[in-house]
């Protein structure tokens, strides 16, 4: 049985990433990418399908943990009767191989010790060919993969499993490292241990050292940003939404999606994070990945692209794993990239005028899409679709997905206006006051005076929470606060916000689900546009209470439980920390805070 998510912690390169347990056992490992299959696969099943723990044999050690300050350097501390080692599990950032460095170092006494290897390739479901190769290494390949572990431990196979015993003294350094190459090249020189950890320490300090973020949860900030670096695919720029698959959103339950992929909306977020915590060239990065990946006839764009922009990401089932607590299905792809959410318009639009107002380079190249994105938006804008959830029932006028064209125009016309850049920009302008309107009659439930999920319906839904982060309305205007108050009514449970009432909701699937992280910080960011200032920081603290023992997030939390839920380290939720954490330093440094849609869109709006 696979940890509890929290029990989790990452490692990467920028180009792949491991989940650690607390025990010592890595339990998902994707190779060369996100999107290429899983060596380690025990997270979504059992132990057979794939895993590596090293650990003392001694069944009572005391397990501590921690990152290596400012990095993604992972160390791990066993205390034994008989003494006590550190396991340090890194990713070196080399650039033209994947390794996985694990190295156990001895800090007093003598601890025995034993790794305990099981190598299956392909979701688990492929057992490798092991041989060793000249120098000692282990080899092991199965169809275009293949692996090569170094390590002067012993090694020998049992039952279909790679073991070792070894002593580890005071003073021992014992590294093991495990390289990917496709199986049809030649294995990759191993790198030096001891190099490779400091080059990569060193690597990591110098990127966190770039950092602008000098508040007060400077701590949280700086994880939640290496997080996000390392769920960054270096070779294109793209960032997943988590490096996970299949996680569920509710225990046992069958809400279980692929998110090793790249969303279209996260980008203003992602982007305004990143360019405030004085990131440009990650920033730069991902503007040209967005570029790319919605590039072509403005029909064909997706709500989601793979990690170099591909476009099919079909979804099938695998049915050789149990899932991650018996969770099923377990997916590989995902559905939803064929869906029509209209939101994804206003995302690409805001970005590229966020980076063109940050002076990124090459900014006015996208501006003949941007017109073409806007032509095609005029023509489907009333169309219903499946909304920023991507719900599985009927598409519907969701309320924020109307919301975001409206942001689409506004910043069409905002771009024209303080770049020059050409357009029809009377036709505009009269596009985003139909829209406007339009949404106000009828996304607005007067009896219950907030803003609904869907034209026509009495639920509620936490994304109208953007209303005024985005600019659509001010934040003093009585709809605001008349939605805020019943989203603290309806969806607000034990002080976190569901996304929405998935029992009532048509989404086309049973069941519940937990409490929406990026939400719940969103409210935080609309009670500090409110005044509400100690609201906020209560909010806010007890979000920062929630992360893990190493400061990560998955994408939901279940108070019923106290468990985190949801894919694991999530990029929405990080990124949402730290646009809250700015947002409220914001309010401390300039006496109240500077407005979240001022930010974005340049000037507060009036209402209409």
């Amino acid at each position: 049985m696979a940890a509890p998510i929290e029990d989790y912690a990452i490692i990467g390169d920028c180009e792949t990433a491991a989940l650690v347990s607390r025990d010592g056992s890595i339990d998902w490992l994707c190779w060369p990418r996100f999107d290429s299959g899983a060596c380690f696969a025990a997270l979504l099943g059992g132990r057979e399908h794939g895993r590596w723990q090293i650990a003392p044999c001694a069944d009572n050690a005391r397990v501590t943990r921690r990152y290596r300050e400012h990095t993604l350097i992972l160390e791990t501390d066993y205390e034994t009767a008989e003494g006590a080692v550190t396991i340090i599990d890194f990713m070196p950032l080399r650039g033209h191989a994947s390794d996985l460095a694990r190295i156990v170092v001895g800090r007093r006494g003598r601890v025995e010790m034993r790794t305990e290897l099981i190598l299956r390739f392909y979701y688990g479901a492929i057992v490798p060919w092991v041989t060793r190769l000249d120098d000692g290494a282990l080899r092991a390949v199965a169809g275009p993969d293949m692996v090569v572990l170094h390590t002067d431990v012993p090694l020998r196979g049992e039952g279909l499993t790679t073991v070792g015993e070894f002593v580890v003294g005071e003073g021992d350094f014992v590294p093991f490292v495990m390289t990917y190459s496709p199986s049809h090249l030649a294995p990759h020189p191993p790198v030096n241990p001891r190099k490779a950890l400091n080059d990569t320490e060193r690597f990591w300090r110098e990127w966190t050292a770039r950092g602008k973020y000098q508040g007060e949860w400077r701590e949280p900030v700086e994880r939640s940003l290496i997080t996000l670096k390392a769920l960054t695919y270096r070779p294109t720029g793209g960032i997943v939404a988590a490096p996970t698959t299949s996680l569920p959103e509710q225990l046992a339950g069958p809400r279980n999606w692929d998110y090793r992929f790249c969303w279209l909306r996260d980008a203003t977020l992602t982007l305004l994070a990143l360019m405030d915590a004085g990131y440009f060239d990650e920033a730069a990065a991902w503007r040209d990945w967005l570029l790319r990946a919605a590039a072509g006839s403005p029909e064909q764009i997706q709500i989601m692209y793979g990690l170099a922009g591909e476009h099919v990401l079909r979804e099938w089932e695998i049915d050789w794993l149990p899932g991650y607590e018996s969770s099923k299905p377990v997916r590989v792809g995902n559905a939803a990239y064929g869906q029509l959410q209209l939101d994804v318009f206003g995302e690409v639009m805001d970005a590229l005028h966020q980076g063109r107002r940050a002076g990124l380079s090459r900014s006015l190249d996208s501006w003949g899409l941007q017109k073409a994105l806007m032509k095609h938006l005029a023509t489907v804008w009333q169309q219903p679709d499946q909304g920023m959830w991507e719900v599985r029932g009927g598409p519907q006028h969701f309320t924020y997905s109307k919301i975001m064209a409206w942001v689409a125009v506004d910043r069409a016309i905002k771009s024209a206006e303080e770049f020059g850049a050409d357009g029809i920009v009377d036709g505009w302008r009269a596009l985003r006051e139909q829209i406007h309107s339009e949404v106000c009659e009828r996304g607005f439930d007067r009896e219950l005076g907030a803003f609904v999920q869907a034209y026509g319906s009495k639920l509620l839904d936490a994304s109208t929470l953007m209303i005024p982060l985005v600019g659509f309305l001010p934040p003093d205007d009585e709809r605001v606060r008349g939605t805020v108050e019943q989203i603290e009514k309806r969806l607000l449970v034990d002080g976190l916000v569901l996304r929405y009432d998935s029992t009532a909701t048509d989404d086309g699937l049973p069941g519940g689900e937990g409490a929406f992280l990026a939400c719940s910080f969103w409210l935080a960011d609309n009670y500090e546009l409110l005044g509400r200032h100690d609201d906020a920081r209560e909010m806010f603290e007890h979000l920062l209470a929630l992360r893990n023992d190493v400061g990560l997030l998955a994408e939901e939390y279940d108070p019923r439980v106290n468990r985190q839920v949801g894919n694991f380290p999530q990029a929405f939720s990080h990124i949402a920390l730290v646009d809250t954490a700015f947002n409220l330093g914001r309010a401390d440094t300039q006496g109240g805070a500077k407005p979240a849609e001022q930010r974005r869109s340049g000037e507060v709006p009036q209402s209409s």
